[in-house]
């Protein structure tokens, strides 16, 4: 179970992200390379990518057409300055994406991940509101169990305790939280929406009422909350919480990091839920993953009230150096180019009732204690080993790599699947097939 006698490499200089690095430096899983649905380890195996990147790669990875665009742009215009300058693939590919939205959203504003493109929604939501002198919007509502990213903004927003502990003091002063949707009581083993916990959605009203609504900037929300382990919204949830933003004049922010570009097997899941927020974020499956893009869109009458003032100065006063990268925009022209030639959306959406079947047949395993899904997105709750939560999933997640030859994601104690949208039902079936016997050998 150890690949470090066939990696050259040291392991101490990298300080890896949301990884326990002692425990992985101890046995590294070094990957050295990737074609289509699998990955090349330092060892010499080929791994199957139960998890599609990290969300990122629905297509498979180094996918020609986009590997290509992104060579064929680095030799033509490698960087440009985004400042009061301009690179021809950052429009086209904003114009694609005002296309591909739903109706209404016609200006984009790029940014490098979907922590930043969290970020800059929230610093959007409130210049908005400034700029229609609503002084008083400052307040913004995340949700419990949320995950918007890093950094001050998003981390604040977010609902995640581990990844706000040691940054308590820091966090923006004027958030709340919804709870969460989850409840084992009402739905374990939910497929698609939980038919309980609509009703969550009327905490918002109660938090108007505390705070007064008209002090909310706005409401940020992931449609099907990922990183956190799959939680599905209610049938109605949300549906409810743009009713009640529209009641109080609140911004609605679906943060579309994870949902967006066929994972739950539409362009967004603002189309797939039938609900429109007023700004989505973006980022992952925008390119690919094959280059660091995030994208924030709005509708027309947001960038329109920020964009006034005298035409010599900026209207709002936010970007970074990488803004539009000319490649990265190139490689999400490709990407969406390739998501449209070969049907992925329908693709990914015929495949979802055979994805629930297969991971909902774990079901009977003794240490699963739940199992939830929509659209291509699953998480499977292992039971915690007494005074070591986390431990369990970590080692299912180490097996899989070492015996079963699988990639696959655990936060703590749940397994999360995220299947290439152009996956067949024999990949779900052989994905499966090793996680439980990756469970049942890890007791």
């Amino acid at each position: 179970m150890d690949g470090f006698d066939h990696f050259t490499g040291g392991l101490q200089a990298h300080w890896m992200p949301f990884t326990a690095n002692s425990d992985f430096k101890r046995a590294p899983r070094i990957l050295t390379g990737a074609e289509g649905h699998y990955y090349f380890t330092s060892d010499g195996r080929r791994v199957y990518d139960s998890f599609s990147g990290l969300w990122t790669t629905g297509l498979g990875h180094c996918h020609p057409k986009i590997t290509e665009a992104i060579a064929r742009q680095s030799m033509t215009l490698d960087h440009a300055m985004s400042f009061q300058m301009g690179n021809d693939k950052a429009f086209a590919l904003a114009e694609r994406l005002t296309a591909l939205a739903p109706e209404g959203f016609d200006a984009v504003f790029f940014a490098n991940s979907g922590s930043e493109a969290a970020d800059t929604a929230l610093k959007i939501a409130l210049a908005y509101h400034q700029a229609k002198d609503e002084k008083r919007r400052t307040r913004f509502i995340g949700r419990e169990r949320g995950y918007h990213g890093v950094n001050f903004g998003g981390l604040s927003v977010g609902g995640i305790p581990a990844n706000r502990a040691a940054f308590q003091s820091s966090l923006l002063p004027n958030v709340s939280h919804l709870p969460h949707t989850h409840n084992l009581e009402h739905n374990a083993y939910s497929k698609g929406e939980p038919q309980w916990g609509a009703h969550l959605a009327d905490d918002l009203a109660a938090l108007c009422k505390r705070h007064g609504g008209e002090t909310i900037a706005a409401v940020i929300v992931e449609p099907v909350a990922g990183s956190t382990g799959i939680l599905p919204p209610p049938a109605g949830y949300l549906k409810r919480l743009r009713e009640i933003c529209d009641q109080h004049g609140i911004l609605l922010i679906f943060d579309e990091v994870i949902t967006a570009f066929g994972r739950v097997g539409a362009s967004f899941a603002a189309e797939r839920f039938g609900v429109t927020p007023d700004i989505i974020t973006t980022a992952k499956g925008l390119t690919n993953g094959a280059i660091p893009m995030g994208a924030v869109l709005v509708k027309q009458e947001i960038y329109d009230a920020i964009c006034q003032g005298p035409a010599h100065l900026p209207e709002f006063f936010h970007g970074y150096t990488y803004s539009g990268h000319p490649v990265a925009a190139a490689a999400g022209l490709a990407a969406l180019e390739t998501y449209n030639d070969e049907g992925t959306f329908e693709e990914a959406r015929a495949l979802e009732p055979v994805f629930e079947e297969m991971i909902h047949e774990l079901a009977d395993h003794p240490n699963v204690v739940d199992i939830r899904n929509f659209g291509l997105m699953g998480a499977v709750e292992l039971a915690p080993r007494p005074n070591a939560p986390g431990a369990r999933g970590l080692d299912v997640h180490k097996i899989c790599f070492w015996e079963e030859e699988l990639v696959i994601r655990n936060g703590g104690d749940i397994l999360q699947f995220s299947p290439f949208l152009n996956a067949k039902p024999g990949d779900i079936a052989m994905t499966f097939e090793k996680v439980r016997r990756a469970i049942d050998k890890a007791g």
